[in-house]
């Protein structure tokens, strides 16, 4: 009988089914024996590894919060870096505009003195040929 042939199963066979059951039983009765043979919860050494195991622990939590106050420290350094910065930028700007303003306002004085100059050579040139 061919095993994977469609509509055809191969004979069960008990024995490795039985040994598997025996397998899985003694499995399980050395895993109770490990259990047993575990010393006590006040057991002095059991006791011992337990602090030491705490005290790993207390000092992984320390270490995590000495880098949290690390981690807030140089956000706020650089939060108030950055606020420098845009506050010397804001002042840059403001003194470009006023120059800027200064700039414009001196130009428009000199143009409306350049036009006075001129109108007042044109009315004098022409008070000039008034006279002749």
């Amino acid at each position: 009988m061919i095993p994977h042939e469609k509509g055809q199963m191969s004979a069960f066979d008990y024995r490795n089914f039985d040994d598997r059951r025996k397998n899985s039983a003694s499995a399980k009765q050395m895993l109770l024996e490990k259990f047993k043979a575990r010393p006590p919860a006040d057991d002095p050494e059991m006791i011992a590894k337990a602090e030491a195991r705490a005290a790993v622990a207390r000092a992984r939590e320390e270490r995590a919060r000495e880098r949290e106050a690390a981690r807030i420290a140089a956000e706020r350094q650089a939060a108030e870096e950055k606020r420098a910065r845009e506050e010397a930028e804001l002042a840059a700007q403001i003194a470009r505009e006023e120059a800027e303003a200064l700039a414009a306002a001196e130009r428009k004085a000199a143009e409306l003195a350049e036009k006075k100059a001129a109108r007042d050579a044109r009315y004098a040139a022409r008070k000039a040929k008034a006279r002749r």
